[in-house]
């Protein structure tokens, strides 16, 4: 590669100021640092990854470099129009972006979801020491949260930093040749000459919310009685739905892991479902799907929480494009675990009917 002059203050900020990853920090570093030429469709992808934001422009330029192999440089007069571009994009981002809380009460309960930025780096990294983890995923969520709770103080929620607590900082999870470069590049310091520590680098959570309430408090119990899917199939009223996104991360461009959960409610009942989603290009996929279900009357909530698993190289008999869509391949994926729960109420709670 031939050197190019280091950026400008100016052009760096442009990079970090639209971004709170660290792989943007690193790639801004690495320009700045050593002068060198950068693939165009890597400063695409990161920006596109951090903001959410994928304009038609770098859409379209992301495809044509990914194209052509991805090794698709760009000089330095046409990284300095990307990172204009950039600069414009992420002023309105910043503007344009709006954190949100909404509250919808049904009855006695009380439903919250809020949406906000990407945790900045430094909250990431004391997290992640505080964790014992030697990195957290990219797009991290921390003030993200979708709560169900009733008048008398007990419910559940669903919140990022929770999930990651389940996840096992100890081994590794899979076991692939990309794992130590993924690991490498994620270590903060340059000239740190620390072995990375191994952990499970996929995320794998089995994360099936917090429990909420000081006084009153849900009782967990196995149960063998099942969300009746049928009755969920049914046309019905929806009088309130919300996605809320935890985290998510590309592992390094070798695939994704990401947990969301999403919530809606009918007049008679409400239906949630909190899924994990892995993909490790070329080695396999794994869906965990916690489902929560609540009927107007009753007083209790069932959980189901279920895995599902599959090597690629037992999946040649779909459609690689499937992949990346959890809703498409999860019929794909055998089963490998379910667990049924009885989330039952406090006796002393009020009525919980789900109705107004």
């Amino acid at each position: 590669m031939q050197p190019m002059h280091p950026l400008s203050q100016t052009e760096l900020s442009a990079v970090t100021v639209c971004s709170t990853s660290g792989r943007i920090r690193g790639c801004a570093r690495y320009i700045h640092g050593n002068g060198y030429e950068v693939g165009l469709s890597y400063v695409c992808v990161l920006f596109i990854n951090v903001t959410h934001v994928c304009s038609a422009v770098l859409k379209s330029l992301m495809y044509v470099c990914k194209t052509a192999g991805d090794f698709c440089l760009c000089s330095s007069s046409d990284l300095v129009s990307v990172l204009q571009l950039v600069c414009r994009m992420s002023s309105l981002v910043s503007h344009g972006f709006q954190s949100s809380k909404q509250d919808f009460s049904f009855g006695c309960w009380t439903v919250t979801a809020a949406k906000t930025h990407i945790m900045k780096s430094k909250d990431i990294e004391r997290l992640a020491e505080t964790m014992n983890m030697p990195a957290l995923p990219e797009m991290l969520f921390g003030d993200n949260v979708l709560r169900i709770q009733h008048a008398d103080g007990f419910g559940i929620e669903f919140n990022a930093i929770d999930a990651l607590k389940r996840v096992n900082n100890m081994q590794d999870s899979v076991k692939v040749a990309c794992a130590q470069e993924w690991q490498e590049s994620r270590a903060e310091s340059e000239a740190s000459k620390e072995v990375v520590k191994r952990y499970d680098w996929t995320y794998t959570t089995d994360y099936r919310g917090t429990l909420l309430g000081e006084h009153l408090q849900i009782q967990v119990k196995p149960t063998a009685e099942r969300i009746d899917m049928e009755k969920l199939r049914a046309r019905e009223q929806i009088k309130f739905f919300e996605d809320v996104l935890l985290f998510e991360d590309e592992l390094h461009d070798h695939g994704v892991s990401m947990i969301s959960v999403k919530i809606r409610v009918m007049p008679t009942s409400f239906f949630l479902l909190l899924r994990f989603f892995l993909r490790v290009d070329g080695v396999l996929i794994r869906i965990n799907d916690t489902r929560l279900y609540h009927e107007a009357g009753k007083n209790h909530m069932l959980r189901e929480f279920s895995t599902r698993e599959s090597q690629m190289s037992d999946l040649q008999h779909v459609p690689p494009a499937v992949y990346t869509d959890p809703n498409e391949v999860a019929p794909h994926l055998p089963l490998k675990l379910i667990e049924c729960e009885k989330l039952e109420f406090p006796e002393r709670a009020t009525h919980t009917g789900s109705s107004d």
